[in-house]
């Protein structure tokens, strides 16, 4: 049996979706009424693209909802409330969370959400609620012309990570260069657990094959293809490659291909793959009994949850505990 995400996938890369048809356009820093929005969001790049499109679908008596401002883009921004015409913009899932709670402990009213990649239950006051809204899938780059092999095992990429001397370095396998993206990315987070490393180790230059997040002075955006080179990889949101592979958001992919991890294709998110996660945005835990925080992103009749065509349409897979308020830091 065919899945849903399999024919949405199938169906834009056939070209057949000629238009937005009703779902949400993706576009940068939100323009248009009402500004200010009641619940502006910032962080994570990965999910910035799915949920600047959702916003223009969450409407409350023809009211758009959400604002939702881009990971990079210009050093601040203005949100339209008052007092908030300099915020700094945050660059990932930690600094949005980071964002976000500086904004509550100032009690600015700036920012009310942000958006996370990856769960970080770290206890914060005030309380934050992780509220999950779509499932998406990471795998590694590389390269189209590089020789190194389009599969691995999960445990291959394990040993890669861990400057394990017969892929790294002049090992006599593939001298494999790993990478990864900028620090507070939360796509950098979620691949560090999933590879058994941590992020303190990685600082600490514990695995000194890894270029860790800079390469010749520059920042290594997460879902950027050109740090790579011919023997080097890198994580990458399928979602976010989809995305770009088809035109509905700017495409940085450079010439990177997505690799196939324990024999699954990457460019499907199904419920074999094996490196999956939850994306989510992140609340005020006093506030999700409260509208319109509570009718925007709580419990699976919300706002966000009921857009499914938008959150399939931009290569993310429904989450059944969509709207779930059970994480809390």
């Amino acid at each position: 049996m065919i899945s849903k995400n399999r024919l949405a996938v199938a169906a834009i890369s056939a070209g057949l979706v000629t238009s937005l048809l009703g779902m949400g356009a993706a576009q940068a820093d939100p323009t248009g009424a009402p500004t200010p929005r009641a619940l502006v969001g910032v962080g994570s790049d990965t999910t910035q693209d799915v949920m600047n499109a959702v916003a223009n679908d969450v409407v409350i008596a023809g009211v758009k909802q959400i604002g939702s401002f881009n990971a990079t883009g210009s050093a601040t921004f203005n949100t339209g409330k008052a007092g908030c015409s300099t915020v700094a913009r945050p660059n990932g899932s930690g600094a949005g969370r980071a964002a976000l709670l500086n904004s509550l402990n100032a009690g600015d009213g700036c920012i009310q959400f942000s958006r996370s990649s990856s769960l970080t239950l770290t206890a914060s006051t005030p309380s934050l609620t992780y509220v999950p809204f779509a499932v998406d899938a990471v795998s590694y780059a590389i390269t189209s012309g590089s020789s190194l092999p389009r599969s691995f095992a999960k445990t291959d990429l394990q040993a890669i990570y861990h400057c394990d001397p017969n892929y790294v370095g002049t090992g006599p396998n593939y001298a494999i260069t790993p990478i990864l993206p900028q620090s507070g990315s939360g796509t950098r987070s979620y691949w560090e657990g999933q590879m058994g490393i941590t992020d303190a180790d990685v600082v600490a230059n514990v695995y000194p094959c890894i270029i860790n997040g800079v390469k010749n002075g520059q920042i290594i955006e997460e879902h950027t293809g050109t740090a790579l080179d011919s023997k080097s990889i890198v994580p990458f949101s399928i979602g976010q490659y989809t995305d770009q592979s088809n035109g509905l958001i700017i495409d940085r992919r450079g010439s990177a291909v997505l690799g196939v991890i324990d024999g699954t294709d990457p460019q499907l998110i199904n419920n074999s793959f094996s490196v999956k996660r939850d994306v989510y945005n992140v609340i005020p835990t006093s506030q999700i009994g409260t509208a319109p925080y509570s009718t925007v992103f709580v419990g699976g009749s919300s706002l966000v949850c009921q857009d499914t065509a938008t959150i399939l349409h931009y290569g993310f897979a429904t989450n059944p505990n969509c709207g779930s308020t059970t994480n809390h830091s």
